[in-house]
């Protein structure tokens, strides 16, 4: 008996919770940037990481997952990292928030047991070490740790589960030991991610080199070596892939050459390296792709699509450069807030993308068919 697939409308409630989150952590982000924006009476800002990378990003992946397994109790895994990002926003740091985005990742490994079981392999294993990442990671933030001290965890999380996807796409062109120099990548990694939190002194170094082999396959074997040459969609696909990896090994280098971080203007810049340049960078990238196939809706391409992809990197640039690197504090602030808007108008400009599609298609259906006449 094959299961029944979820339904659509019940994606949605899990979508907008991710949304939920997305849109307070960005507001999480407007107050740590000291705008004059009302204070929530919860501590918002201690909650911004969790927010941003398990709260909307974990919910994203997870929700993805549970689609390509195509079994209704798989959504039960975004739904507790929604549920447990609704839950920080409303009442902070709190148990039962942390304790719903530790569920969160339990479920998500029983989605990847499923799919492995269809079809076991190195990409699959590479998404797997990221929902173990986020399971250590907010198994750490239950233990007392604080959300610096469990980045590198969160950002493991986010490069292996990409750098798993990428493999799937990259099977085809890899190079002779291209699996094995992924799979050794995938290790330093994981080892450097594991030192952080039982070595800090020497764990921040081992984990820079682990991101920097991680690049360095990406860069080396992914297809968007070749794809950036093309044209339309896949053009803007692999120019938001290559700038990401960019990010990435800037993020790298910082830690394997400095060491570890955990405040001041270093921090900032690590931080957002990761988690802004690569990852959001990566989620502009596969959103033309992946919401679709979430949605069941097409998202048309077009070349609107590069205004707030180049938005969100001179922001970047600006806040990293002049806010972080050359210490002026409004760079900062205010490549900060254009982040804010260039995440914010890349996901106005997608539901806009999404709403004149479904108005075209209603269109289409309602106007009959034009029969010649019969002469």
């Amino acid at each position: 008996m094959n299961p029944r697939p979820i339904a659509v409308q019940w994606r949605l409630p899990v979508l907008a919770a991710g949304g939920f989150a997305l849109v307070s952590g960005l507001y999480a982000a407007l107050l740590l940037l000291g705008l004059p924006v009302p204070a929530p009476h919860v501590p918002l800002e201690q909650v911004h990481g969790p927010l941003m990378v398990l709260g909307f990003v974990g919910t994203l992946v997870a929700l993805e997952r549970a689609v390509a397994l195509g079994t209704r109790w798989a959504l039960l895994a975004p739904a507790c990292s929604g549920a447990g990002a609704v839950l920080l926003v409303l009442t902070g740091p709190s148990l039962p928030g942390r304790l719903l985005l530790v569920l969160a990742s339990v479920l998500l490994l029983l989605i990847y047991q499923r799919l492995w079981w269809r079809q076991p392999g190195p990409a699959l294993l590479a998404q797997v070490t990221g929902a173990l990442s986020w399971y250590a990671a907010t198994l750490l933030w239950l233990a007392g740790l604080s959300v610096p001290e469990i980045v590198p965890w969160l950002a493991t999380f986010v490069v292996a589960t990409i750098a798993g996807e990428r493999l799937e796409l990259a099977h085809l062109t890899l190079p002779r030991h291209g699996v094995g120099w992924f799979l050794a990548a995938l290790g330093m990694l994981t080892a450097g991610a594991t030192a952080t939190a039982l070595w800090p002194a020497v764990g921040a170094y081992l984990f820079g080199v682990g991101l920097l082999a991680t690049v360095a396959w990406l860069v080396v074997c992914d297809v968007a070596r070749h794809t950036v040459r093309a044209v339309g969609l896949p053009r803007y696909v692999a120019v938001g892939l290559l700038t990401g990896y960019a990010w990435l090994a800037l993020a790298g280098l910082l830690w394997a050459g400095a060491g570890p971080v955990t405040g001041g203007s270093r921090y900032d810049a690590t931080l957002h390296l990761v988690f802004l340049g690569f990852t959001m960078s990566m989620i502009f990238a596969h959103a033309p792709v992946i919401l679709p196939a979430v949605l069941r809706r097409p998202l048309p391409y077009g070349p609107w699509l590069y205004a707030p992809l180049a938005l969100l990197h001179t922001t970047l640039t600006i806040r990293v450069l002049v806010g972080d690197v050359l210490g002026v504090p409004a760079g900062w602030r205010w490549g900060g807030v254009g982040n804010v808007l260039a995440v914010l108008g890349f996901v106005g400009a997608v539901v806009a993308a999404l709403v004149r599609a479904a108005r075209r298609r209603t269109r289409t259906a309602v106007v009959p068919p034009v029969v010649p006449a019969v002469r």
